[in-house]
């Protein structure tokens, strides 16, 4: 059977090529792999992965803790580090961009930044690997919104307004076990105008990190669909980091998208983060996902090269044995090409616009 394309909403496998420092800027690392991580072209291409939302996550100077560490136990409330200044989170942000144009030069048609569905679909159609640039945490645009602007023009087309640290535009979820997503206040001020600036330019605006009271801001704030690129089920999983029924039913509202998070400490009833967690954990929170937003806004969002895994997934490569799994579970074929692809174009068409 031919393999099913997989469209990813998020990764963040640009923050691990951009840390070797490579002199090439990573793109013979991630062009050949074999230096570990769960994705790379050799992968991405067993796996069927036709492209995704490749994230710019600019890590703080010091965590402090190690949060996969405190993952683990029985229950936790990992401290949120400070947010990096602009400048240093630009130059971050910028080099990051920057591995992935390097990459797409160097792939000799293998790789491409697309800014458009039109764009996503061509890549698919000559076999290349799709990659749509992805903001997580927006530490790098100031509040006069001016990098927004310039950022959009190289290739921006999804943003989170945090990861789990405060900034100037708001509050995130913090990871913590168990626990209500409704732990402080939300959008500020700027946040909210960032929001609006967003819709303006048809940037998908990611509800993934941000607390409740953070999501019910940019539910009010914007006009677009709902979209949580990498998030899971709350009333399975009582993470603070995962979407109650009232926030499932509002993206349903709003014709938004779901993409299921792979990370364990999200699937697991238990909340930890162990590689020993069975496919059925991925299946609980997808019947659930459907069965609140339908099999129309339901996609993945792996967190690959972010988290831990399923070892019965293991990386990129391991997507078909999902899909496999699925399929044994009940799911027809139309159905997956839905989760698995069809689903993100048709809501990133919905706010892009064609």
């Amino acid at each position: 059977m031919t393999p099913i394309p997989v469209f990813d909403g998020h990764n963040d496998t640009l923050l691990r090529i951009w840390q070797r420092r490579d002199a090439d800027g990573g793109a013979k690392a991630f062009l050949e792999g074999g230096v570990g991580g769960h994705i790379d072209l050799p992968k991405a291409r067993a796996g069927a992965m036709m492209g995704g939302l490749f994230a710019i996550f600019v890590p703080s100077r010091q965590l402090g803790v190690d949060y996969m560490k405190m993952m683990r136990e029985a229950s936790y409330d990992v401290p949120c580090p400070e947010p990096p200044p602009v400048s240093e989170a630009m130059a971050a942000t910028l080099g990051m961009a920057a591995t992935l144009f390097r990459i797409e030069r160097a792939s000799a048609g293998a790789v491409g930044v697309c800014r458009s569905v039109a764009e996503i679909r061509a890549a698919k159609d000559r076999g290349a690997l799709a990659c749509v640039l992805h903001i997580e945490g927006a530490e790098a645009i100031g509040p006069d919104l001016d990098a927004l602007h310039a950022l959009h023009a190289a290739g921006l087309r999804s943003l989170g307004p945090v990861w789990s640290r405060p900034n100037v535009f708001g509050h995130g979820a913090p990871f913590r076990f168990p626990a209500s997503p409704d732990t402080g206040p939300g959008l500020t001020e700027a946040g909210k105008a960032l929001v609006r600036e967003c819709d303006a330019l048809r940037i998908a605006v990611d509800l993934s990190h941000l607390n409740e009271a953070g999501f019910w801001d940019v539910a009010k704030t914007s006009r677009a669909p709902l979209i949580a690129t990498h998030s899971n089920v709350h009333a399975i999983t009582p993470h603070a980091r995962n979407l109650t029924d009232a926030q499932l039913d509002a993206i349903a509202e709003r014709d938004g998208l779901v993409g299921l998070n792979l990370a364990t400490c999200f699937l697991r009833e238990d909340g930890r983060m162990r590689s020993d967690t069975d496919l059925d954990a991925v299946a609980h929170h997808l019947d659930r996902l459907i069965a609140r937003l339908g099999e129309d806004r339901v996609g993945f969002g792996s967190d690959f090269d972010g988290a831990i895994v399923p070892a019965g997934i293991g990386d990129v490569a391991g997507m078909p044995r999902l899909l496999a799994f699925l399929s044994e579970r009940g799911y027809d074929q139309a159905i997956l090409e839905k989760i698995a692809w069809r689903n993100w174009l048709s809501a990133l068409e919905r706010v892009w616009g064609g």
